[in-house]
């Protein structure tokens, strides 16, 4: 197996692990039937109010989509960094360092969709639900 491929393999791994550990981070989070989001009255339980459950929707909705766009940030300088390894080890061959510059832009690229995307969601879900 050539280095490359090892290299992709082992950015595909720590981005799949990170995902796991991240969503399993915020799954006991998105439950709103637990104890903790109602309140008692005498000897009637209440449910939150449609505030609340729009406020409780907004922030898991925001800290979904912002962990899946960290996530995406993460793998495009990743993609950066190993334009870069595949560009110093090139050679100087042609085909190597087109490839690694073309590696290298689609990173750019993928970051800046991902910051415009961070900027443009958390912009419309804070004017959505305020």
């Amino acid at each position: 197996m050539k280095i490359a491929e090892k290299i992709k393999m082992a950015v595909m791994g720590l981005a799949a692990v990170a995902t796991l550990g991240v969503s399993a981070l915020i799954a006991p989070n998105v439950s709103a039937d637990t104890p903790a989001n109602r309140y008692t009255s005498g000897t009637e339980s209440v449910e939150q109010s449609a505030t609340e459950r729009q406020t409780s929707l907004m922030s898991t909705l925001s800290v979904i989509i912002n962990v899946a766009l960290g996530v995406i940030g993460f793998v495009a300088v990743v993609m950066i960094i190993f334009g870069g390894v595949q560009y110093t080890t090139s050679s100087g061959d042609a085909a190597k360092v087109t490839k690694a510059k073309n590696t290298i832009l689609y990173g750019i690229v993928g970051l800046v969709v991902a910051l415009l995307a961070f900027a443009i969601v958390n912009f419309i879900l804070s004017n959505i639900f305020k």
